[in-house]
């Protein structure tokens, strides 16, 4: 079955670090785009469409009144085949998730939640331009296990301004001691144009060397506290693992809805564009084809090597042949031999120090089977 992203491009207001596409919240705005969104789902090319997992990403899907993520988890109902058991995630803004919000997304069958906490330390909270505190975060998080959500993940930023591996080390304990199934842990990127694009947030922020202790650091103590890495930035208890962006992390298929967001549908990407009044005036959303089609071949080693089972030889001689996988193998023992990548069981899978640098051996990977 396929996966369903909805993009909910709304904030209360737009964190200086992200570059992602959002505009501030009005309410009149916000049901234009929900009859826009019903609208979207009715397009003929998606009919039949089955499906087993359903994301709300955003911006901030939580800032939405309920009434309106009623109206389009209904129509998601009627417009598609859901599986009974699928897992539908809300992303969740912690000053934006009142108790009795999180008790109506539960009886509108959303199951789980990922809560924007990204630190226990409030100074880096607000270095981060967050409205939130950590004890409103932790209040959220705990009103959410009592309105009934089993599986709750929360987000952790390393790198963030006056941040040390001890202060990453408290925020690691202070949420895992709290009902949480998952943990998304992310590297504060400067992105171009964002308010934190300047000489001196670069300045403020932890150097690589630093992260890169972070990074291995809080590893080792979620590992210790029962959290699975199986993927570069997701840790996650055992069978709690994000079902939805395991698909973009294995090439499964998903269609997405809203403005900004991606599709790969029936073997094409499509993406529509930013801009929120050109997707409320349309009668369908415009979805652009990328102009580099869906190959297996070109993404697998790319994806297969950012979750923890890694790639498998016998795919690997199935889409590269034998004389291009056995070059990969070679490649892949001698980073084996310095501590980056595992080879196992006929697969390969990279160390949290081969996560670090990822980037530059996927590059190495794709030169030896001849894509690079």
């Amino acid at each position: 079955m396929r996966g369903i992203y909805i993009h909910i491009p709304f904030c209360l207001r737009k964190c200086p670090y992200c570059d992602f596409y959002s505009v501030r919240f009005d309410e009149h705005t916000a049901e234009e785009y929900t009859d826009a969104l019903i609208r979207s789902f009715k397009n003929p090319k998606y009919k039949g469409l089955q499906a087993d997992t359903v994301y709300f990403g955003g911006g901030t899907p939580s800032a939405l009144p309920p009434r309106l993520t009623g109206r389009i988890m209904g129509a998601l109902y009627d417009s598609f085949d859901i599986d009974k058991n699928a897992e539908i995630t809300i992303e969740a803004n912690p000053c934006t998730a009142a108790q009795i919000k999180l008790r109506q997304y539960r009886e509108m069958g959303i199951n789980r939640i990922s809560f924007g906490v990204q630190s226990a330390d409030d100074s880096e909270l607000e270095g981060l331009g967050r409205i939130h505190d950590f004890e409103r975060a932790q209040r959220a998080i705990e009103d959410a296990h009592r309105a009934g959500f089993e599986n709750i993940s929360a987000d952790i930023m390393l790198g963030v301004a006056g941040q040390d591996v001890q202060s990453l080390m408290r925020t690691a304990e202070r949420l895992t001691s709290l009902p949480i199934t998952h943990i998304s842990a992310y590297m504060l990127k400067i992105e171009p144009g964002t308010p934190f694009d300047n000489e001196r947030t670069r300045a403020a922020i932890a150097d690589e060397d630093t992260v890169s202790d972070m990074y291995i650091a809080l590893c080792e103590k979620l590992e210790d506290k029962g959290f699975c890495h199986y993927e570069i930035s997701n840790f996650a208890k055992a069978g709690f693992e994000s079902r939805h962006n395991l698909k973009y992390w294995t090439a499964g298929e998903y269609a997405g809805f809203g403005t900004a967001a991606h599709s790969l549908y029936k073997g094409q990407r499509y993406y529509v564009p930013k801009d929120i009044a050109a997707f409320i005036d349309a009668p369908f959303q415009q979805e652009i084809e990328e102009e580099e089609p869906h190959s297996e071949r070109e993404e697998y080693i790319m994806l297969a090597l950012r979750v923890s089972e890694g790639l498998d030889e016998k795919k690997l001689i199935s889409l590269y042949g034998e004389e291009n996988t056995g070059r990969l193998m070679s490649l892949a023992k001698v980073y084996e031999s310095h501590g980056l990548c595992r080879i196992s069981g006929g697969r390969v899978s990279l160390t949290p120090r081969g996560f670090l640098v990822s980037n530059t051996i996927i590059v190495e990977f794709l030169h030896a089977v001849g894509l690079a």
